[in-house]
């Protein structure tokens, strides 16, 4: 009976003296433990997270995917086929162009002279009047072994209601040079590529062959067979007159 007595008083002292931790000194100790096992630990089961290996190659190949589809991506439907354009430029000494702007304060052509110009565009038959270009060159090099200029030319061709291309690159005064078509409007929205300048009489008489790509089929009014480039060429009386049926409709002007 009184070792029963001594064990049951034993139990009560052992209870009551041990130690227990305040709510808010438990939740604390919980935090800092969780702060403790940020990333993956040897603790866990490694199903929980994925290695930090296995995420960076999969980023790595979801990017070469994406990379992948976008060059080959089947939304781009610009077409590649070279459509042929022909056109002739004329000045006919009738709109003050073109207009030299001697900026380097030279006796001689120099770095950085502006010429702006602006000059009839006929069809590559020259049967119609098609409208006018518009831009300006930027002198880069004055080239007297080769008695002319060197400039870098932005400029535009504007169609009437079809639209404008725009081009830019080199224009040498003293042979033929190739120009980046760089966009347009109207049935030219879309358009690259490039466009071959020969001079015929500079600066009076120029012939272009455009290579366009990405646009529709161009409308018969823009096409025929051109009149071969000469110093003799001239645009039909009618089209010249820009009489009912010579011009494209609603020429720039």
């Amino acid at each position: 009976m009184a070792a029963s007595s001594a064990s049951a008083f034993l139990k009560v002292t052992l209870s009551s003296s041990s130690p227990r931790l305040p709510p808010t000194t438990a939740t604390t100790f919980l935090a800092q433990k969780k702060l403790l096992s940020f990333g993956p630990s040897k603790q866990y089961p490694s199903k929980l997270i994925s290695p930090p290996v296995q995420v960076s190659v999969n980023a790595n190949r979801s990017t070469r995917s994406f990379s992948s589809k976008a060059q080959s991506d089947p939304s781009d439907s610009r077409s590649s086929k070279v459509q042929e354009l022909n056109v002739y430029e004329i000045n006919e000494r009738d709109r003050g162009s073109p207009a030299y702007l001697r900026l380097s304060q030279k006796t001689v052509n120099s770095l950085g002279d502006l010429v702006p110009f602006s000059n009839k565009v006929y069809t590559g038959n020259l049967k119609k009047r098609a409208g006018i270009t518009s831009g300006i060159c930027i002198l880069i090099k004055n080239e007297p072994e080769k008695k002319g200029d060197r400039y870098e030319a932005i400029y535009s061709f504007y169609f009437g209601d079809y639209g404008h291309i725009a081009v830019q690159g080199p224009y040498l005064t003293y042979e033929d040079t190739y120009l980046a078509v760089t966009g347009g409007s109207g049935i030219f929205e879309g358009v690259y590529g490039q466009v071959k300048l020969h001079q015929i009489i500079f600066p009076f008489k120029l012939f272009y062959t455009f290579y366009l790509k990405g646009i529709p089929d161009l409308p018969a009014d823009l096409l025929g067979e051109p009149v071969a480039p000469s110093p003799a060429v001239e645009p039909t009386a009618a089209a010249k007159a820009c009489e009912p049926g010579a011009t494209l409709p609603n020429f720039t002007n």
